[in-house]
Parts: C-alpha cells; sequence; structure tokens
C-alpha cells in the first residue's frame, strides 16, 4: 500500500517489549490502601489519606505514633499530645461537632470515636457522606492493632509495626513481671461527682489485671457505671485508685480519708494516679499501666 509502511522487526519488538514493560508495571502496581474499622467498615483510600481529621485525643495519639501526625489537620477539642496536636484546628467535641469548619478542611479520612461520640452528631457526621473510620478501643490489645491499621495510610508502616512491637511487648514484661503476685481488691475511681467507675470488660480493668488485682466492681453490666458511696464502703477495696486532677492536689480522694475505717485508708492505699496515660487507650496506655502495677506492689509491701 502506498504511503503506509509497516514496522521493521526492531520496531516490532521493541514496540512488543514496552507493552510487557507497561502490562508487567500495571500488574505490580499497590492496591490502593484499604483499612478496616472497629465495627468492620472498609475503607478504599485510591492515594492513600493525606488530609485526616480526628474526633478524640486517643485517636491524634495514635494517629502521631503511628507516624501519620504531618497528615493530621484537624482534632477535637481535647487533643493536647503530642505538642503538636494543639497547634492543629479544632473541630469541637464529642458532644458538640463544627461541622461546616470540618467540610472546611477537605479532609479524606475522619477518625471517629465510636462510643464517645453523641448519637446526634454521628447522625449529621455520616449525612456528609466523608469517609469514616470508627474507633472503639475495648482490649489492651487493640491499641497495637490499631496502630498496624493507621500504619497501612503510611507510605511505610515501619512506624507504626515499631510502636506496636514496644508496646506488645511492654505489655508482655508487666505480665511476666508481676504474675503470681498477691491479689489485691481495688476501687477504681473515674470521676467523684457522679461517682463511676468501671465494669471487669473495660480496659482499665485489664491493666489491673495485668498488675495482679481486680476490680471490685467487674461485674456491673454498665462499661462506665455509677456507684454509691455505701457500695464502696461495702466492698472495702484494699486500695483506691484514682486520677489526678488539673487543680492538683489529691481532692479525688479526699472523701475517702474521712472515713477511717476502709482498709485502703487504713493502710495508706489511696492512690493517684496520671488519667492521660491511663484512660486514654494508646501506646502511652503502657506507662500509665507501668505506675499502676508500681504503685499496686507498693500497697503489698506495707498490707498483710
Amino acid at each position: 500500500m502506498a504511503g503506509c509502511r509497516f514496522p521493521g522487526p526492531r520496531l516490532r519488538a521493541a514496540a512488543l517489549a514496552l507493552a510487557v514493560a507497561l502490562g508487567t508495571a500495571g500488574a505490580a502496581a499497590a492496591p490502593a490502601p484499604r483499612l478496616v474499622d472497629d465495627e468492620g467498615h472498609a475503607l478504599a483510600l485510591p492515594q492513600g489519606a493525606r488530609r485526616i481529621v480526628s474526633l478524640a485525643p486517643h485517636l491524634t495519639e495514635l494517629l502521631f505514633a503511628a507516624g501519620l501526625g504531618e497528615r493530621v489537620v484537624g482534632v477535637d477539642a481535647w487533643s493536647d499530645f503530642p505538642a503538636a496536636a494543639r497547634r492543629l484546628p479544632r473541630v469541637g467535641d464529642s458532644a458538640q461537632l463544627d461541622l461546616e469548619r470540618i467540610v472546611a478542611l477537605r479532609p479524606d479520612l475522619v477518625l471517629v470515636w465510636a462510643d464517645g461520640t453523641a448519637a446526634r452528631q454521628l447522625q449529621r457526621l455520616q449525612a456528609l457522606k466523608l469517609p469514616l473510620y470508627f474507633s472503639r478501643l475495648q482490649r489492651l490489645e487493640d491499641v497495637a492493632a490499631t496502630l498496624r491499621r493507621l500504619g497501612t495510610l503510611a507510605d511505610t508502616p515501619a512506624t507504626a509495626e515499631a510502636a506496636a512491637r514496644r508496646y506488645e511487648d511492654g505489655l508482655s514484661a508487666l505480665r511476666r513481671q508481676y504474675a503470681g503476685r498477691r491479689e489485691l481488691r481495688v476501687f477504681y475511681q473515674v470521676w467523684k461527682r457522679p461517682l463511676l467507675t468501671v465494669n471487669g470488660a473495660h480496659f482499665i480493668s485489664q491493666a489491673l489485671a495485668l498488675c495482679g488485682a481486680r476490680n471490685v466492681f467487674a461485674g456491673l453490666g454498665p462499661l462506665t457505671p455509677t456507684v454509691s458511696e455505701e457500695a464502696v464502703v461495702a466492698a472495702d477495696p484494699d486500695a483506691i485508685a484514682a486520677s489526678r486532677q488539673d487543680s492538683g492536689g489529691d481532692a479525688p480522694l479526699a472523701r475517702w480519708r474521712e472515713i477511717g475505717a476502709l482498709r485502703a485508708v487504713r493502710h495508706d492505699a489511696l492512690l493517684l494516679l496520671d488519667a492521660d496515660t491511663l484512660h486514654r487507650p494508646t501506646d502511652r496506655l503502657l506507662q500509665g499501666a507501668t505506675e499502676l502495677c508500681r504503685r499496686l506492689d507498693e500497697v503489698r509491701s506495707r498490707t498483710p
């Protein structure tokens, strides 16, 4: 055919090699990061998350621990760790979210505290059709699992994996160290008015067990039940633990000091602990559990 030339052997070979190379590259291309949250929802993120909004302090901490701090563009009102989180835009709290600001931040992923966000806020958030990750950390081991999940969002999960392994190794070391210790019965006070504690399913109870202790209200139904002062007196625990308050001092434990008949008062077993490291399910929980175990061992040393 005049004016039409078929490619020669070399050109045909080069074209074939290029086609094979392109086909191989396409087949070897990394799949889009896929994340499964604590409620079983699967999220496919074609480009990986680049703009993340966190709606709970523990989620903010876990994002930074997993190496994703630079991708966090907005946080809830109470996110204060690490220091870099304090400089990020605020989008309200679990009771009242600033939905307009969340949208304005153009997130490609929003991390939500499933158990700690008001139902009405969750409904309004879901109506925005943004990619949502629901977090419900219930066991000590869930911290490491969440770090690894979030690590899939990064270009490399190495930072998240290292943090998860440090946390797991620390838990294992505590279990070995306090295995076989004399069991202590503990009342853990989450809040003073109303008087709140935790049941046996809560990760704080699991931290107590790690230290060779037992929550005296483990058998109650709600995760964070309200109890009466009379019930605490009747339980007569070996130790009473509460979290430090911003105001300082031992105000959370002051009332118990007035009840001299309590075993915990007689044996000077009223413990003030750091709420941020023990109440937040993050890798810093290892730090809080270590302090808890040490303080409980001190109680053992001075009680019969």
